[in-house]
């Protein structure tokens, strides 16, 4: 194969728009084709001069592309994700794989089957804060680790959110849960290794809408750490990865922690860096902090230089298509939990 990968992009939204962004920076990546129904997208082909399709088979078959990132609505992701693995062509597939878990693993089968590479899209595995992270807890530096916090509070806009084309984000289906949360979830099953069970509860008392503004987990991790997640969209608070990690320019900037990682040697606060630990043993004596720094890097840059380096081979994806449905399968454990007042277990 050529060093130069040609990729087709499936989805000209928002997401769509990052990714294409991305692929005309790289120079190990070429963009070959715009896959959307739209005017608009049809329009912007015309502007980089790529041919435009309205069905993914179709755009596939006619412009055979190195790779596909798929960035079309949830409920699309399978089928779409089905026709790249019939086509032969691997994918980026943003999250989550499927909105369940029994369709996802139907096309990571397929795609195990017919040797097709899926990624799938939860950018902030490509973030240089989280993989730092997960190599200080599996340093041992902080211990055996006993317990661990995610913190996903902020206040989303009442006007230009929840309207309009976007109304579906406050209908069931929509919710800060499968929204937000899913990425906390990747974050500290990253860091902290596979959750094994799930209680939750969810509120709405402060939007009022079908679905939840807020929500609360326990997490039972496998190496029988328990876990904290609290979430809300309807919070002003400093504590989200948008607000403190100052990965995405759009939003403000607070030099503030939203993860907190504890062991029996030392504490880890994330995405700060900093390691807290005794100087001897237990309370009595002082502690203090060392915080480690890594460079500004833009996640979704280092993501499709992966994906690159996964067309050719050269690598395997960060997160595959299990890994996805994995923490797929955790997410909706939060709000099957919350849904019967029951212990989930996974599988």
């Amino acid at each position: 194969m050529n060093s130069l990968v040609r990729i087709a992009v499936a989805g000209a939204g928002i997401i769509g728009q990052a990714h294409i962004k991305r692929i005309l920076e790289e120079p190990g990546a070429e963009l070959a084709a715009i896959i959307d129904p739209s005017p608009k997208a049809q329009e912007q082909a015309s502007s980089l001069g790529v041919p435009c399709f309205a069905d993914l088979a179709d755009g596939l078959w006619e412009t055979r592309p190195d790779g596909v990132v798929i960035a079309t609505p949830n409920q699309l992701h399978v089928p779409n994700g089905l026709a790249a693995v019939k086509a032969g062509v691997p994918m980026l597939l943003e999250k989550p794989v499927s909105g369940d878990v029994e369709s996802a693993m139907q096309l990571v089968t397929a795609a195990e089957a017919a040797g097709v590479a899926i990624l799938v899209g939860h950018h902030r595995r490509h973030s240089p804060l989280i993989p730092r992270a997960r190599a200080i807890v599996e340093s041992g530096r902080l211990g055996q680790i006993t317990a661990a916090t995610g913190l996903c509070l902020f206040q989303k806009p009442n006007e230009g959110y929840f309207d309009g084309p976007y109304v579906w984000r406050s209908e069931p289906g929509g919710g800060v849960v499968l929204i937000n949360l899913i990425h906390v979830v990747d974050d500290l099953r990253n860091i902290c290794g596979d959750v094994i069970s799930v209680q939750a509860v969810e509120s709405n008392a402060a939007r009022g809408f079908p679905v939840e503004d807020t929500a609360a987990a326990i997490l039972r991790f496998a190496s029988g750490a328990l876990g904290t997640l609290i979430i809300s969209d309807a919070a002003a608070s400093p504590w989200s990865w948008e607000l403190t990690s100052g990965e995405n320019k759009a939003y403000p900037h607070t030099d503030q922690f939203c993860y907190l990682v504890a062991g029996t040697k030392g504490s880890l606060t994330v995405p700060r860096l900093d390691v807290w630990s005794h100087e001897g043993d237990g309370w009595w004596t002082p502690i203090q902090s060392a915080r480690s720094v890594e460079p500004e890097q833009d996640p979704l840059t280092l993501q499709m230089r992966h994906f690159c380096a996964v067309i050719r081979g050269e690598a395997k994806p960060v997160l595959d298509g299990r890994g996805g449905t994995r923490t797929l399968e955790t997410t909706l454990a939060v709000k099957k939990a919350a849904k019967t007042g029951e212990v989930v277990r996974l599988s």
